[in-house]
């Protein structure tokens, strides 16, 4: 018998499974795709590789201003472009695999179904463990909107990666980070890009403040936004909707991409039969991924909770030492990173969120232009570094937009997650010159 069988091979179902190898026991990996799941594979890599080609692009535009001549003619060759999103996605598969190897992780290719408490069938031969870890992530949602299913423009977020050339026109239902990312992707390519979102701001879960600030700049690389905005029905390219007005309008575009979410990965895995209780939100479990089952626990995007990549990691790892270790995990606070240009970045408290419970705060808004670093950098850019604190000091969130947002806000979520108060965090000490004084000096500003 098996200490540990992983349904699923993404980032919660491969981390949890090679650290459940590293503290000595036997564990089967059961995966039916490839190794690395959605976030690997047709998620965050490969979007994030064309995102990259793309801004090449915008650098390239905008060259003239470092003194660098003729690299405003450059063109992207999408094709090459997809060629090295191949290659990254291959050579990080690799790599997964090779951890997992060292590890100690038996790994099959074949698709599950739990038959019982301790019993998963896999390609119909039968394997037993005394554990169960469900890490079967989620897939692109379609709402119930006429004219979606079986549209032969229409692309969901792992078909849009797979394009074979760059089209005309798109037009993106949803602004979310999904529809965002591929709207900033597209846009800078030269596409014309259109978002219909049914609410009346886009980027829902971020700081509406800042929310509103990308809002703008998006705009100004010609994305057009329709916010507030009911789509009654699809046909084919043609979008008719009703506007925050409530008047009717429609748009045509070459093709369609719907970004309006994803959806756990729930069925066919036999839960029903062993008694786990679940519904299409996904399954139900504690913080340490314990079903209602003993025995099976789940963890990741399967469980309806944030569906963050980082997220399914801490929840596999915490999964795995809550089975073998008895510990109950460390209240984490977990940091969330839009991709777009600029990127913008979170962790903590949003101010929306903080009025909604009444809690006083006091906030400092800072540009990030007041960093040296990023004028050389970022010279047609803006930036601002947002830092909301309580009355006496302890911080409680940080939100920054502009620059490398997302290779910044680790800092802050440390920050974040030792319980410091705006004191203690300025007593770390700074490089200069770097873009992160941009937020010891949001910090400065709240002293």
């Amino acid at each position: 018998m098996t200490d540990l069988i992983v349904i699923g091979a993404g980032p919660g179902g491969y981390e949890a499974a090679a650290e459940a190898a590293r503290l000595g026991k036997s564990v089967l990996l059961l995966e039916k795709e490839a190794l690395g799941g959605t976030c690997l594979n047709c998620g965050c890599i490969p979007t994030k590789a064309l995102l990259r080609s793309a801004h090449a692009l915008v650098d390239c535009r905008s060259a003239e201003r470092h003194g660098v001549q003729g690299a405003a003619q450059a063109k992207l060759d999408f094709a090459a472009a997809q060629s090295r999103k191949d290659q990254l996605v291959a050579m990080l598969r690799k790599g997964v695999a090779g951890m997992l190897k060292r590890a100690g992780v038996e790994i099959v290719s074949a698709t599950a179904q739990i038959a019982a408490p301790g019993i998963v069938f896999a390609e119909g031969m039968p394997y037993e463990a005394q554990n169960i870890l469900i890490a079967t992530g989620a897939r692109p949602a379609l709402p119930p909107i006429q004219g979606l299913a079986g549209n032969p423009v229409l692309l969901d977020s792992t078909a849009a990666l797979a394009l074979p050339q760059i089209p005309t026109s798109l037009a993106i239902i949803g602004a979310g980070v999904i529809g965002l990312e591929f709207a900033a992707l597209f846009a800078a390519c030269g596409v014309r890009v259109d978002v219909i979102e049914a609410l009346p701001r886009i980027a829902p879960a971020a700081d509406a403040e800042l929310a509103r600030r990308l809002l703008s700049e998006l705009r100004r690389q010609g994305i057009t936004f329709h916010l507030g905005c009911n789509i009654s029905r699809v046909s084919e390219g043609t979008i008719s909707f009703t506007d925050d007005a409530g008047a009717p309008q429609s748009l045509t575009a070459e093709k369609l991409l719907c970004a309006t979410g994803r959806a756990p990965c729930v069925e066919e895995l036999g839960l029903e039969l062993c008694g786990v209780d679940f519904d299409r939100h996904g399954i139900r479990c504690d913080s340490c991924g314990r079903t209602n089952v003993p025995g099976i626990w789940a963890c990741g995007d399967v469980t309806g909770g944030i569906q963050l990549a980082h997220e399914a990691t801490r929840q596999g790892v915490a999964a795995v030492h809550a089975m073998f270790c008895d510990e109950a995990p460390t209240p984490a606070v977990v940091p969330s990173v839009l991709y777009t240009h600029p990127e913008l970045a979170q962790v903590g408290e949003t101010e929306e969120q903080l009025q909604a419970l009444h809690t006083e705060y006091r906030k400092a808004l800072v540009p990030m232009g007041i960093s040296g670093r990023f004028l050389i950098e970022h010279p047609a850019e803006t930036g601002l570094v947002k830092v909301l604190a309580a009355p006496d000091g302890l911080l409680l969130g940080i939100h920054i937009l502009g620059g490398p947002a997302g290779e910044l806000i680790p800092t802050a979520t440390a920050l974040l997650q030792q319980g410091l108060t705006i004191r203690q965090a300025l007593q770390m000490v700074f490089p200069h010159p770097t873009i992160a004084e941009a937020l010891k000096e949001a910090l400065r500003a709240l002293q």
